[in-house]
């Protein structure tokens, strides 16, 4: 009842709108189930189609197109196009998107928020009022202990795992029952092993969010940032951009850098799009950061699971953790994943050790270590283009 009344205080009035929606589409959806007994829905955040949630649309429908499955996306969104072509598309949040997700016998996404509103599903699905089948395809690679997804708050049928240590942990440690969780590797890994990849002389940056400095918000695209300027996150991440030993480094080996910070904190770095000639920052609403992470040579992350993209492609990347303890405490806690012990690159504090190690990468030509290779190999016992079919198979089960 706690977490009912926590949760009842993120609410706002669309959400209140959404009941109502919620009640209008409980008839048609009954109706709609009848002539479409076997719909899948699939989605991700409201204004995407780039992550696990497309690449799984994506092989339905060239694979499978025997299958009735439908994508919601907002109409608006730069991705709606893209998806479009595939096939079948619904426009996420209205009444007709309610239908759909009241009717689907399986719905399917990345997000734990992927439906009509977060808020009233999440009522409806967690406390047993809405008994419908929910397959969780995963944003990144869960390693940290994220209560989140925990089975008591999400009554998810069936949670997908990208790597085998993390689908131990979460088997062992979210409450899931028997069965409900698979490692299959996810769908968008399918697309990172192509033959036809080639890499350029790019320096990837893309640090993760920081829950302290954002304000919570139904909507993901709505930024509630105030006086980040004067945050040592801020600080030293521009101070890392801007230095003059990045600009002497980059020269020598003739390199660019693309810093790509995560959405929720976008609006405090935009402002400064061309950092110099070879520094640029990139958003979600301009790019696609994995054709980034396919192009990148290098990459430098701090938190971020986007990290365990790009060592799934056997890629050299750093990790710049300048604020670790403040981390644990505010944002989440550790989990089975140790960064000394397990990540596949260093783990730099300090500015001037993050450099050294940077030069040292592209000294190299940009190769990684044997030691960190190990670790990939055992990390990610599954590396091949099958993700999606295993995932499928997985789905027909249920």
């Amino acid at each position: 009842m706690k977490k009912f009344w926590e949760k009842l205080k993120t609410a706002d009035i669309r959400d209140v709108g959404h009941i109502f929606l919620f009640l209008l589409a409980i008839v048609p959806a009954f109706f709609m189930k009848r002539k479409r007994k076997d719909m899948w829905l699939v989605s991700e955040y409201q204004m995407e189609a780039r992550d696990n949630g497309y690449w799984f649309y994506r092989y339905m429908r060239r694979c499978h197109p025997e299958q009735d499955v439908v994508y919601a996306i907002d109409f608006a969104s730069p991705d709606y196009a893209r998806v479009r072509r595939l096939g079948e598309c619904v426009d996420y949040g209205t009444l007709r998107h309610w239908i759909y997700y009241l009717c689907a016998r399986v719905n399917i996404s990345s997000q734990k928020s992927g439906k009509p509103n977060a808020a009233v599903c999440y009522v409806l699905e967690v406390y047993g009022l809405l008994r419908n089948t929910r397959v969780f395809l995963q944003h990144g690679i869960t390693k940290d202990d994220a209560e989140m997804f925990y089975y008591d708050n999400t009554k998810m049928r069936l949670f997908i795992c990208g790597a085998k240590p993390e689908y131990e942990f979460i088997k062992e440690k979210f409450g899931y029952p028997k069965g409900y969780v698979a490692y299959t590797g996810f769908p968008r890994f399918d697309n990172l092993l192509r033959p036809d990849r080639e890499t350029e002389k790019l320096i990837l940056a893309a640090p993760t969010w920081r829950r302290w400095l954002y304000e919570t918000s139904s909507n993901p695209y709505e930024n509630r940032l105030s006086h980040i300027e004067h945050t040592e996150y801020y600080q030293k991440w521009m101070g890392f951009l801007e230095s003059e030993r990045l600009r002497e480094l980059l020269e020598r080996y003739d390199y660019k850098l693309v810093f790509f910070p995560h959405r929720n904190m976008t609006e405090s770095f935009s402002s400064g799009k061309q950092i110099s000639d070879r520094v640029c920052c990139a958003t979600w609403k301009d790019a696609d950061i994995q054709p980034l992470m396919m192009k990148a040579a290098c990459m430098i992350t701090d938190y971020s699971s986007t990290a365990m993209d790009f060592a799934y492609m056997k890629k050299p990347l750093l990790y710049y953790q300048f604020d670790e303890a403040e981390y644990r405490e505010k944002h989440f806690k550790k989990g089975y994943f140790d960064y000394r012990e397990d990540g596949f690159g260093e783990v730099c504090t300090e500015f001037g050790n993050l450099m050294d190690n940077l030069e040292q990468i592209l000294e190299s030509g940009a190769q990684m270590t044997p030691k960190y290779l190990a670790r990939v190999e055992n990390f990610f016992v599954l590396r091949d283009r099958n993700n999606c079919k295993r995932i499928y198979e997985q789905i027909v089960r249920l």
